[in-house]
């Protein structure tokens, strides 16, 4: 027997710009609120994470590399997030510590996802995806 799992899903194109983080944060936070409500309805704490994940993957992606392609998931068991870009570099994640300003996002992330991998896309750039469980 076969079972059909319910899932909504949308792509944004986001410029090379450093407001792109926020309008990202905005279209997240509507879309998980707007999303097919045949899928789960997510509680205000798995919004936050995933609009702190979107927020540092998009920063990450536009900050070395260029504009950048966010695609989001949701369905009754999870939320996947995705950032495309083209960056000539594999993005790396850091040790957390408390002296650095910069450089946590990534490790964040790992910390948040039940899932969370890097891959070279063919023609050059990269994929970050992170998966939320619900």
């Amino acid at each position: 027997m076969r079972t059909h799992r319910r899932a909504a899903q949308v792509e944004y194109l986001l410029p090379d710009r450093p407001e792109s983080a926020g309008r990202a944060r905005r279209l997240t936070v509507r879309f998980l609120t707007g999303a097919d409500r045949r899928t789960a309805v997510l509680d205000a704490e798995h919004i936050g994470d995933v609009t702190l994940i979107v927020s540092e993957l998009v920063t990450n992606a536009t900050r070395n590399g260029g504009r950048c392609r966010l695609r989001l998931r949701v369905s009754d068991t999870q939320v996947t997030i995705e950032v495309y870009d083209g960056s000539p570099g594999r993005p790396g994640v850091r040790p957390l510590t408390t002296w650095r300003e910069s450089g946590r996002g990534l490790a964040m992330v790992r910390c948040l996802a039940h899932r969370f991998d890097i891959d070279r896309i063919a023609g050059g750039g990269n994929r970050v995806r992170a998966v939320l469980a619900l």
